[in-house]
């Protein structure tokens, strides 16, 4: 009983921390942006780079092109890669641009090259190069009629779309702008700007209860929930209640519901991008330059979103949230199993196994990487952490 009690808290724990930490300002833009995708750009212009009739010298380095662009993980990249899908991109473009995006971005390989060496980054982008284009390729042989029945469908679906107005590209453009201002750890964007103290004697017990009930670890990539993340999970609940009444039948006309879900999503979102920290009875709350570049990437958004007929803004985010309840679930469900393994992984059965370059030191690698998620700022650093206690370079490239 106390095993299984163990592995439920790990679970719950996992699931906590990712909610907190990589919903907000990674995953809920993402599914606007697809939902945008979907409902707003023409087909024809994702199939003339991503088509399954494009020829592959074109179609899968511009996949690969256009995922290096986008410093996502690889959760946010799961409702990008359905929206270009369901636009019309074939199979295999569609895959490689979904395996190659979260390893082979440009943050990520930056941030590998300066914490593990020029030459972890070097060779990290060729093999996501190499596996992304061959993983693309093989998929697309091997559901080559599907890829075909898809694309008579979306020529169904999206023929009535010639072209793609100015409102329209200015929402997505500012979609991906608020992606990025939430998502890359540059300056100004991490610059303090001010701080606003707030005496609170209870915070630091909260924190500290909050510890104990999602324990922080880094070593394991245990990320705990912080007093922030509490407040942050507890806006996302109500998003989820709001949203079911004002999303589901978006197609028929916004109601109230509609507008308190997207107040509520751009309070979050404005929330997340703050820091907070519980000292001395206080808590400090840091408005940062990311504060300001989400704001100004909301307000664009909604001035464009405002020029938009009310049927694309409709579909759009009768797109998004169907992406939602066709995705969320997927991963709450899978975040939850990944925090039940963890607690039956534990990090120095790696760096006995291994400290050496074979086919089981690698097959380890590659089974700790499936079941431990990080983000691309977690698991560079437990890769460094990894290679100072012993673990060979060839099974530190499997795990990555």
């Amino acid at each position: 009983m106390s095993l299984v009690l163990q592995l439920l808290n790990g679970g719950v724990g996992n699931l906590a921390a990712y909610l907190a930490a990589h919903v907000l300002l990674c995953l809920l833009p993402a599914f606007f942006i697809a939902g945008a995708m979907a409902a707003l750009i023409p087909k024809a212009s994702i199939t003339r780079w991503l088509g399954r009739t494009t020829p592959r010298h074109v179609s899968y380095p511009a996949a690969a092109v256009a995922g290096s662009l986008l410093a996502v993980c690889s959760c946010t990249i799961v409702p990008l890669f359905a929206g270009i899908y369901r636009k019309g991109a074939g199979i295999g473009p569609a895959m490689t641009f979904l395996f190659f995006a979260p390893a082979g971005n440009v943050m990520a390989l930056a941030y590998t090259g300066s914490i593990l060496g020029v030459e972890f980054a070097v060779a990290r982008v060729l093999l996501c190069l190499l596996f992304g284009i061959g993983i693309g390729m093989l998929m697309a042989l091997l559901f080559r009629r599907d890829d075909a029945s898809h694309d008579a469908q979306t020529d169904a679906l999206f023929a009535d779309k010639a072209s793609i107005n100015r409102a329209a590209i200015g929402v997505l453009l500012s979609l991906v702008a608020l992606l990025i201002a939430g998502t890359l750890r540059l300056w100004p964007l991490t610059e303090t700007l001010t701080i606003v103290s707030l005496k609170l004697p209870w915070v630091e017990a909260w924190q500290a209860m909050l510890f104990q009930w999602v324990p922080f670890d880094a070593a394991k990539g245990e990320e705990g929930v912080s007093v922030q993340g509490s407040l942050l999970i507890a806006l996302l609940i109500l998003i989820g209640a709001t949203a079911y009444k004002g999303m589901e039948n978006i197609v028929e006309g916004a109601n109230r519901w509609t507008w308190v879900t997207l107040g509520l999503a751009a309070t979050t979102l404005l929330v997340a991008a703050l820091r907070f920290a519980a000292l001395d009875g206080r808590l400090e709350i840091a408005v940062t330059g990311r504060v300001i570049a989400v704001g100004l990437a909301l307000l664009a958004i909604g001035h464009y979103a405002r020029r938009l007929d009310p049927a694309d803004w409709q579909a759009w985010l009768w797109e998004s949230w169907r992406f939602v309840k066709q995705i969320f679930l997927l991963l709450v469900i899978g975040v939850f199993a990944v925090g039940v393994i963890r607690q039956l992984i534990q990090p120095e059965w790696i760096e006995a196994l291994a400290g050496r370059n074979d086919l089981l030191a690698n097959a380890t690698a590659v089974v700790f990487g499936v079941f431990m998620y990080f983000p691309t700022l977690v698991e560079v650093p437990v890769a460094r952490m990894f290679l100072d206690l012993g673990m060979h370079p060839g099974p530190l490239l499997a795990y990555l």
